[in-house]
């Protein structure tokens, strides 16, 4: 199985990342095109089965986040993992600026992914993040944040590895986006194979008459009906 940087580096440029910018904005979500091939995103599932290829894995039922299970994958990271993440954080980089620029805060984040991530190492922040899911039927994943330590970067891709409708059913991915003053609005995604999905880590930029504001938002799955689901989650900053 092998992706090299020059090849996911021309399929993430196959986004429109001017719509997806524009998309992600209004509803701190958005879609990209192909990332993966069905045959990729086989070999990348059956890897759930390698335990020696993750540091750790999580039930969620045993923490109360839900039920199911994720596995974080060792900084020895497959050749589709690294490079997608790679390719993808130069493209996400420019709008995490403007979205800092627009609320008020800092940018910390430098044009090299491997500089961030020597930052966030030295400053504890050393454990891989990267996560490979699976969920079977009656699962699902409660709304929460990937934060992780006190340096984050403030957007992450979700890419779908099996196929909606045949594989499994139900398993939407959600998210929930607390308004000002206002009940939450909920959006429900269908993860297609091979394409990813970028989201806010923890809120986006929402216009109000009075300037811009923080819109916190919160991710997570809906119930599993039939099946199994599996996804690649890509975070840019690393773990304590």
């Amino acid at each position: 199985m092998t992706l090299t940087l020059n090849q996911a580096r021309q399929r993430v440029a196959g986004t429109d990342w001017d719509a997806l910018a524009t998309e992600l904005d209004e509803y701190g979500s958005a879609p990209t095109g192909p990332l993966l091939t069905p045959a990729e995103c086989r070999d990348l599932t059956a890897l759930y089965e390698k335990p020696e290829l993750f540091r750790t894995t999580v039930d969620l039922a045993r923490h109360r986040f839900g039920s199911g299970e994720y596995r974080y994958f060792t900084h020895d990271l497959p050749a589709p993992v690294a490079a997608l993440r790679a390719a993808l954080y130069p493209r996400l980089l420019p709008i995490a600026r403007d979205w800092a620029a627009l609320l008020g805060r800092p940018a910390p984040w430098p044009d090299s992914l491997a500089e961030w991530l020597e930052r966030c190492h030295a400053a504890g922040q050393d454990r891989s993040a990267q996560i490979l899911l699976r969920y079977g039927a009656g699962d699902w994943n409660a709304l929460h944040r990937d934060v992780f330590g006190e340096l984050v970067f403030p957007l992450q891709v979700v890419v779908g590895l099996d196929v909606y409708g045949t594989d499994y059913t139900g398993g939407e991915f959600l998210m929930v986006e607390q308004r000002p003053r206002a009940q939450s609005r909920g959006m429900s995604t269908v993860l297609r194979q091979g394409h990813g999905l970028v989201f806010t880590t923890r809120d986006h930029p929402v216009r109000t008459r009075r300037g811009w504001s923080a819109g916190a938002m919160r991710h997570g799955v809906s119930t599993v009906r039939s099946g199994h689901r599996h996804t690649l989650g890509l975070v840019f900053h690393d773990a304590v």
